[in-house]
């Protein structure tokens, strides 16, 4: 079961949301708001699985709300729907406000469906755009190429939140997800949530990779013998 809050300045178009998403058997309606800084607090509060955020007329306020989300709940994927989900430039900017996946707004109930369920998983379907948009792809490689210095990769990345710090220091002990989860007393889920972002916030693959760069950043301190 997918918990899912709608974000759109069209009251309107988010009853049309809540009513396709009251059909789908395997998601809960947390709540919705406008596209403005008071959606924040609720989604704090709720921690959805997935925010459904519609992009506003010009853009640019919808993903600042996205980066807003991301920097306060990073666990939370962020489904954006906007008309201009085929404009090479506004995917690339989604994915910098790491956007889990845009769609248009006009998709299908079944597509809204997929595209909830692999967001709530923990998948970001946005980066499946790279193979079919060059543009797109030559963007974000010169995007990291011209962040080569530590330092500076180190600013683009959001830090990670005291929570992740705890997940990571158990994924440091070799801890498995369960065996997080029930010393946090929270879901399995939860836990693959935070593994996810502690993944891509460390540009690591896999979670052996990213405790060894926690170590040589001195994030994880392993106790002596």
């Amino acid at each position: 079961m997918a918990k899912v809050f709608v974000v759109d300045e069209q009251p309107m178009y988010r009853q049309g949301i809540r009513a396709s998403l009251s059909r789908m058997p395997d998601v809960e309606i947390a709540g919705e708001g406008d596209l403005s800084d008071a959606v924040l607090a609720p989604i704090d509060s709720l921690m959805p699985d997935v925010v459904i955020l519609g992009a506003d007329s010009a853009n640019a306020e919808s993903l600042r709300i996205c980066r807003a989300i991301k920097q306060r709940a990073p666990s939370v994927s962020i489904l954006i729907l906007s008309a201009d989900a085929q404009e090479d430039e506004h995917v690339f900017q989604a994915i910098k406000a790491q956007a889990a996946a845009i769609l248009g707004r006009n998709v299908s109930a079944d597509d809204l469906s997929r595209a909830i369920s692999r967001c709530a998983g923990g998948e970001h379907p946005i980066n499946e755009t790279l193979t079919s948009r060059p543009r797109v792809a030559e963007q974000i490689l010169l995007q990291f190429h011209e962040l080569s210095r530590e330092k500076e990769t180190a600013s683009f990345m959001s830090p990670l939140t005291p929570k992740e710090m705890e997940v990571l220091r158990f994924m440091a002990e070799g801890l498995l997800n369960k065996q997080i989860a029930d010393k946090l007393d929270v879901t399995e889920q939860t836990i693959k949530n935070h593994i996810t972002s502690i993944l891509r916030k460390l540009n690591a693959n896999a979670r052996t990779q990213a405790v060894v760069i926690a170590i040589k950043k001195g994030l994880v301190i392993l106790p002596k013998d």
